[in-house]
């Protein structure tokens, strides 16, 4: 077997309207996903967003926002459409992707703020 097999793999951090502010003010790129549990394209996101974070383990932090528990931060971003991945840096802003994408956009929006 690989290596690889045995290598730990970072989750994606369950963001709240409690903790959002705390992980987003950090100095690592934060990839916040803004999902639903009755979505069809955030679950076919959802297994690359989970990659995402063993990919980018210490280099940024990745997260995922459930809309219909966390009210107020998907209208504090207008946040209407999902699945929508928001790219902050230093607490602010930085990239908005609206939509299923390939792995390939998300690693490349993520490794402009790295």
């Amino acid at each position: 077997m690989s290596k690889n097999n045995y290598r730990k793999m970072a989750k994606a951090i369950e963001i709240t309207d409690t903790n959002f502010n705390e992980i987003v003010n950090s100095n690592q790129p934060v990839l916040v996903d803004f999902w639903a549990e009755w979505c069809g394209p955030c679950k076919m996101i959802g297994p690359i967003v989970e990659e995402l974070a063993g990919d980018y383990d210490g280099k940024a932090t990745i997260g995922k926002v459930d809309v219909d528990t966390n009210p107020n931060i998907s209208s504090q971003f207008g946040i209407r459409s999902i699945p929508t991945l928001l790219i902050f840096k230093g607490g602010q802003v930085v990239d908005k992707i609206v939509g299923a994408v390939p792995k390939s956009v998300l690693s490349e929006k993520l490794e402009a703020q790295i």
